[in-house]
């Protein structure tokens, strides 16, 4: 179904891409001034609605399709338009050139998840019983129990209306675990304490960010838990070029090269088990990240809700310091600080990188400096010393104000600089003369640890896999929810 969606979008893109009316809205000046033409995005999507290239008509060819195919007894009618949806957005998000040409699904490369629109029909839970039915097939989910329940987080989240639920599959240890995504109405419960209307500046690196606060300052390592198993890997993936060569000598050349073209057939039970040794390591690894990530995205919180950065190129960071940002993710930990402001009340502020030029002010003189990457202390103006480079910059980012179109107001960044120097002396990032970074990042003070939400503890009524006996008389808990 998903390749039938994405074969008939992608046909479709093609032949809109080859219309005059696409020629036409092409030849468009792209703005009117400084804002962009709306003629032009309305003879785009003109032409989208003469080619059938929407949501809605890719959603009608999926239905049509599982009609002409009697899959009704398979499919329902929510989850086909899904299906389609999904196929549909690879597509658009192809035309926009946000991303590379997407490709079909297979064997190996099959559909991770599956879920309806609805609790009604299709996919539904049953919280009276803690299960999933679909098509006549009845799933236990395993609830947490009330003592694992520490904070009461499951119980308030399954007290909340179910909108629709997702069927996710994932490989651990090899094997493959099924699990269900419960999409609840509401908000969920905050685990710590958060200042409202604080502004945070914060400068992100490759491997490093750097934080200031009213009340703290930090240079920290992004994912310091993480030591990636680089010899580890290298020689597993060794071993299994070793074992697909030895399995498909006639993929290879008699020099040992790969003959153009040629497809590996057989993969053996070696190869397979070497496979799944680098995913479980990758797994784990990722899993520590974001945990990683989410301590660290908590502590920037707890100094206030509205967090101030510079709009920075990931793409661009991953060719440059391709190695230290597989490790690090500052992508990754970008995407969940804006989503836990935005929870928090909050919001991430993408400040102008070209307009502002953080990294070559200084507020002393008002001047602009070119510095290299390899200069990691600024030396101010008025001779008052030297400072780190990005908690200077993550403290001038603190300070703009993007609502009144000011860079660096004199009035607010001279006063401002008299406290979070102080801050900065303290923690060794302010000094009289350079010192080794690397050195002081294992000995400054990070920052403080989030204080906790007092919160009473209680189960929840109605839902009998929290603290009560399953019908089908099983230990219930749930691992993703």
């Amino acid at each position: 179904m998903y390749n039938a969606c994405l074969g008939e979008a992608l046909r479709r893109l093609d032949r809109m891409r080859d219309s005059d009316a696409w020629r036409r809205a092409q030849a468009m000046p792209k703005t009117l001034g400084k804002k962009p033409n709306p003629e032009r995005r309305a003879a785009f999507k003109l032409a989208q609605h003469a080619c059938a290239f929407t949501s809605a008509s890719i959603s009608a060819f999926g239905t049509k399709c599982k009609n002409e195919a009697h899959w009704q007894d398979r499919l329902g009618a929510h989850e086909t338009q899904r299906i389609a949806e999904r196929a549909f957005v690879a597509a658009q998000e192809y035309s926009f050139g946000k991303r590379g040409r997407p490709r079909f699904k297979g064997v190996r490369r099959p559909l991770h998840s599956i879920e309806s629109k609805t609790n009604a029909t299709g996919i539904r839970w049953h919280a009276a019983s803690a299960t999933v039915q679909y098509n006549g097939l009845v799933l236990r989910a395993l609830v947490p129990s009330e003592a694992k329940d520490k904070h009461g987080y499951a119980s308030h989240a399954l007290a909340c209306r179910t909108k629709y639920c997702r069927l996710v599959w994932r490989t651990i240890k090899g094997v493959r675990r099924w699990f269900v995504q419960l999409m609840q109405e509401g908000c969920p419960l905050r685990k710590y304490e958060t200042i409202h209307d604080g502004i945070v500046g914060i400068d992100v690196g490759p491997s490093t960010v750097a934080v200031v606060g009213d009340k703290s300052v930090a240079l920290q390592k992004l994912a310091p838990s993480i030591q990636q198993p680089w010899a580890k890997t290298r020689r597993l993936q060794r071993a299994m070029d070793r074992s697909r060569r030895a399995t498909n000598p006639q993929c290879f050349n008699a020099d040992g090269t790969w003959k153009r073209g040629a497809k590996v057939e057989v993969r053996s039970t070696r190869y397979e088990d070497l496979r799944c040794q680098i995913a479980e390591s990758e797994r784990v690894l990722f899993e520590r990240r974001k945990r990683d990530h989410g301590r660290l995205c908590n502590a920037v919180l707890a100094q206030g809700n509205i967090v101030q950065g510079e709009a920075l190129s990931y793409k661009a960071f991953q060719r440059a310091f391709g190695r230290s940002v597989k490790v690090r993710a500052p992508g990754a930990f970008i995407t969940q600080l804006r989503r836990k402001a935005e929870s928090a009340g909050g919001q991430f502020v993408d400040l102008d990188t070209w307009r502002l030029k953080l990294s070559q002010f200084d507020h002393t003189t008002s001047t602009y400096t070119k510095k290299p990457l390899s200069q990691r202390w600024h030396v101010l103006g008025d001779g008052s010393g030297v400072v780190q480079r990005d908690l200077y910059s993550a403290f001038l980012a603190q300070q703009v104000q993007p609502a009144e179109n000011v860079a660096h107001p004199p009035h607010a960044v001279n006063p401002a600089w008299v406290a979070a120097h102080s801050l900065l002396r303290r923690a060794g990032w302010a000094r009289n003369e350079c010192a080794s970074v690397e050195g002081l990042l294992s000995t400054a003070p990070a920052l403080p640890t989030p204080e906790r939400i007092a919160r009473q503890r209680g189960s929840t009524q109605g839902h009998g896999a929290i603290g009560l006996r399953d019908p089908l008389e099983n230990t219930l808990r749930t691992p993703c929810l």
